[in-house]
């Protein structure tokens, strides 16, 4: 049954962000766990551990992020361990996540100037302690655009989760247009409340980026 497009589809709508927003949150805490490991283990000096961080950060950036829900939700149930489209979801969006986090935080590491390292070395620290006290201090300032930028792009790329069935904004936009048959306002009213989830993040790296040069 076909039926006007009002504020109840709107509230809807509003009421879907709320998966929006846990799957990025969701995904952003397990991107930056496995992208703070992944950072770390690219500017190591253990060769090994190098090679196993590039392998996983140009595999996972060189497959399409739909194939690895795809590989989560569909592959798993084949082999015998069914998940519900949540779970996989945040895994993939988090293995996603960590390929990239791990490159934005690697180069932000390998922009300190040598001299910095070398500084730390000379003062008898350990490599974990010129992270924490000399590095990662520097780094931070250099990786919060990227970062910030990299996860309003994960906001929007939470839309693809509809593929596997998972109710989040786009998703309840597909089922409110089939109900409404206006595709129009349905997808205005969406692309809107993108914008009010990304928007002030923008503004917030704006102000972290000020306020963290300014502190230099």
């Amino acid at each position: 049954m076909i039926r006007e497009f009002g504020w109840i589809d709107v509230l809807f709508l509003v009421y879907a962000m709320r998966w929006t927003i846990a799957l990025t949150a969701t995904a952003f805490v397990g991107g930056a766990l496995i992208g703070i490991l992944i950072a770390v283990l690219r500017v190591s000096r253990v060769w090994p551990l190098q090679a196993i961080a590039i392998v996983y950060t140009q595999a996972i950036q060189g497959t399409p992020l739909l194939v690895l829900l795809f590989v989560f939700f569909f592959g798993l149930s084949i082999v015998g361990l069914p998940v519900l489209p949540w779970i996989a979801a945040a895994l993939a969006f988090s293995i996603y996540a960590g390929a990239f986090l791990g490159e934005i935080w690697r180069g932000a590491l390998e922009a300190i100037p040598k001299t910095q390292w070398e500084a730390g070395s000379a003062l008898g620290l350990s490599f974990a302690e010129q992270l924490r006290y000399v590095i990662v201090p520097q780094a931070v300032r250099i990786a919060i655009p990227p970062t910030v930028g990299f996860l309003v792009q994960l906001i929007k790329n939470t839309s693809l989760a509809a593929t596997i069935g998972f109710v989040e904004l786009t998703r309840e936009g597909q089922l409110t247009t089939a109900s409404t048959f206006q595709p129009f306002a349905v997808y205005l009213t969406v692309a809107f409340l993108y914008f009010l989830m990304c928007f002030p993040l923008t503004q917030w790296s704006r102000y972290l980026e000020r306020r963290t040069h300014g502190a230099a």
